[in-house]
């Protein structure tokens, strides 16, 4: 795999793509991004369409859970969204936290940023913003959210451990996470790793779940918990575009397996993080006012 700004500009490149198509074009091409040489991101999605506050135009079928269903978000919390998105989840939450609540949804590709902000200005909110940031280093000041949320996206960012860390900064001392993630059972091959489609397809940047696991608790974490799991199948005519028949028997044989967690975790009281640059607020790159 190439190193890691390679990596993220090639997921921003590709997002950036489904940000521009509907969730309906997601799902009739055969994989995702316009045309049958890609990775299906919806093979991963459940439905939100029953949740109070679901919006279609914010969903383009990307997650791999429904976080919100185990954040325990209350009336007139702060709530984070780590890679929003066209802002799916962050308006999940709004309606659990109410007008006196905060949510910010955070993503790092400029075409998601400005489909979410539509998609708030159409609904008229006023306590939902977007900003345009990296999730190894968030345009947020610490101790700042009581629940930080995010939605398949995790697998993505090349130095997990960087942004577990950020999401501790980022907490209240006594807040907590509710992440949906892609995690593996088994290790997956180099054959598979090398892949930049199956990278930004939330397959080749998956970890083992007891490492991910292991970096939650290594950051800080308490109260570590799997709240579901559910195996993930990937159409083997899709996996063979980009691996050899050989390398899938392998997998196969090995009993590897994609799996869908949710995880909580809470940031121990007592763990308040000094504020070492109120500028972050200030520097979030989302125009006049919105910070």
């Amino acid at each position: 795999m190439e190193n890691k700004e390679n990596i993220k500009e090639m997921v921003r490149e590709k997002y950036a793509d489904i940000a521009n198509q509907n969730k309906i074009v997601n799902e009739s091409s055969c994989c995702g991004v316009g045309s049958c040489t890609g990775v299906d991101y919806t093979v991963f999605s459940e439905d939100y369409s029953k949740l109070k506050g679901y919006n279609p135009d914010a969903d383009l079928g990307l997650g791999c859970g429904l976080p919100t269903e185990f954040a325990l978000i209350k009336e007139g919390d702060t709530v984070i969204d780590l890679g929003s998105g066209a802002g799916n989840d962050a308006f999940v939450a709004r309606a659990i936290a109410g007008e006196n609540g905060k949510v910010i949804g955070i993503d790092f590709t400029e075409e998601m940023i400005g489909k979410a902000r539509a998609n708030a200005d159409k609904l008229g909110f006023n306590n939902v913003e977007f900003r345009f940031g990296d999730i190894e280093k968030m345009p947020v000041t610490s101790n700042k959210a009581d629940v930080i949320i995010s939605n398949c996206v995790l697998n993505l960012v090349p130095d997990k451990t960087k942004a577990f860390k950020e999401i501790f900064r980022v907490l209240k001392p006594g807040g907590h996470f509710s992440v949906s993630d892609i995690v593996t059972i088994g290790e997956l091959p180099d054959s598979v790793k090398s892949v930049a489609e199956l990278y930004a397809g939330c397959v080749a940047g998956a970890i083992k779940q007891e490492e991910y696991l292991k970096i939650i608790e290594d950051t800080g974490f308490a109260n570590i918990k799997v709240q579901k799991e559910r195996v993930i199948t990937i159409p083997d005519e899709i996996m063979l575009k980009f691996i050899s028949q050989k390398d899938l028997d392998g997998l196969k044989e090995k009993g590897i397996n994609l799996v869908s967690i949710n995880v909580y975790a809470d940031k121990p009281l007592g763990f308040e993080i000094p504020v070492v640059n109120n500028d972050l607020e200030k520097s979030c790159g989302c125009g006049d006012g919105c910070c």
